[in-house]
């Protein structure tokens, strides 16, 4: 079935999903020639969904085809439509956020070269928080390749046309595992036992998706905190994939230190708090700001 959706404008698919084509796997979720797929978990139902633009990045228009190894009911189709738009945050509108950082020479111009850039999510705050403890002190490139293994080995499967896709493990799943199980994937001993614990709490009732509801941040960094193996870096990272908690910022990540370095200090070495100050000039924004930096970083773009 194909199911046409219309993301807030503007919106760009092409640049919104890019970091996806880096990291991905064409068995879980990727971007490759022009569209985006990722297996969905819909009431225990896994589904394929496969999206591309057929628009523009002013009047945009996404098709979206859905797959399962079942009829997917209208009900299913529904809440995989809402569940795919949360990903890719299509009612996220930027203009405010383009109008609030007119006054940076630097994010003026970055929005204006990628007009249309939205930060993606997570389908769920305890992916967000498995993923980024599995990215904590380590490159983000290995960070992928562990994340996918982890899918792979123990997320449930879904065969299509000879195929099979993953989907991210449960909580449940993952609680039912062994350090040694974690470490067969290439996880340390320390990340092992803190995504386990993690893990165990959700299962036994911490509701992590009760946080997409709260107005404050810092009360959100502040419980996830005491959950053992959860720093402030960790917290704030899944605030922004997780929640869209688009003014949480990582600032002591080392990729979004050297991101902001270069396009505000002249390429010098800079500490999280300095980070923080520069940051505080897009207050409201600030994720989302870095979250331009990088990308255009990545692209190669200079400012």
């Amino acid at each position: 079935m194909t199911i046409s959706l219309e993301p807030t404008p503007p919106y760009d698919l092409d640049l919104s999903a890019k970091i996806f084509a880096e990291g991905g796997d064409e068995h879980i979720r990727t971007f490759k020639g022009g569209t985006f797929w990722q297996v969905l978990k819909v009431d225990d139902q896994l589904v394929l969904a496969k999206a591309k633009s057929v628009g523009t990045v002013e009047q945009p228009e996404l098709f979206l085809d859905l797959e399962s190894d079942i009829d997917v009911p209208d009900d299913l189709e529904r809440k995989a439509k809402d569940l795919l738009s949360t990903i890719l945050h299509l009612d996220m509108d930027l203009k405010p956020f383009y109008k609030a950082v007119e006054g940076d020479g630097v994010l003026r111009e970055l929005t204006w070269l990628l007009r249309g850039l939205k930060i993606p999510r997570t389908p769920t705050v305890f992916e967000a928080l498995v993923d980024s403890i599995i990215e904590q002190q380590i490159s983000i490139k290995v960070a992928w390749i562990l994340e996918n293994r982890l899918i792979k080995a123990f997320g449930d499967p879904l065969e299509i046309d000879s195929q099979t896709y993953y989907a991210f493990p449960e909580p449940m799943k993952l609680a039912s595992l062994t350090v040694e199980d974690l470490r067969s994937i290439g996880l340390s001993a320390r990340k092992a036992e803190y995504i386990l614990g993690s893990s165990k709490l959700a299962s036994d009732g911490l509701d992590l998706e009760k946080f997409k509801d709260y107005s404050d941040p810092d009360k959100v960094i502040e419980v996830l905190c005491r959950i053992r193996g959860i720093g402030v870096w960790t917290a704030e990272l899944t605030l922004v994939r997780g929640m869209g908690m688009i003014d949480a910022i990582p600032a002591d990540d080392l990729g979004l230190k050297r991101c902001i370095s270069h396009y505000y200090c002249g390429d010098k070495k800079i500490t999280g708090a300095e980070a923080r100050k520069i940051a505080e000039a897009w207050k409201g924004w600030r994720g989302l700001a870095s979250f331009y930096l990088i990308m255009a970083e990545r692209l190669g773009i200079e400012s």
